[in-house]
């Protein structure tokens, strides 16, 4: 697996938005850090390969990566990552906010939207209906 899919910088901004792990009373197995968790998420977001296929060079299994990412998104930290990177990229002029494309599966149709007119049938159709 490459190094580069978390850089410094990519970590830098990430790494102050994550929650402190727990602490264990009892010990227990040592946690795996978080940047080889993201190291396993970020690859398997971008191969689009099962989480249980991830190779053991990420460090971790995929299941530990897919309960952390789990994790994070149920305690909202993804948001936060996902706002923190947008800032980051704008600061350094790599997005154009001039121009946005927004589809359904970014932005929810309340009540699926208004229609303007009916549509209308071409011909009468009298097959028998199945529903």
């Amino acid at each position: 697996m490459t190094p580069t899919l978390v850089p410094d910088t990519l970590w830098e901004i990430i790494e102050p938005l994550l929650p402190l792990p727990k602490p264990k009373p009892q010990g227990g197995r040592p946690r795996i850090p978080d940047r080889v968790c993201l190291k396993g998420i970020v690859f398997v977001l971008r191969s689009g390969i099962p989480w249980e296929m991830l190779p053991k060079e990420a460090g971790c299994s995929g299941m530990t990566c897919w309960r952390r990412l789990r994790d994070w998104q149920e305690a909202g930290i993804c948001d936060l990552i996902h706002f923190a990177l947008l800032d980051w990229l704008s600061r350094c002029s790599k997005i154009d906010w001039s121009t946005a494309v927004v589809d359904s599966c970014s932005i929810r149709a309340v009540f699926g939207g208004g229609r303007q007119d009916r549509i209308q049938l071409t011909e009468q159709n009298w097959a028998a209906s199945v529903i």
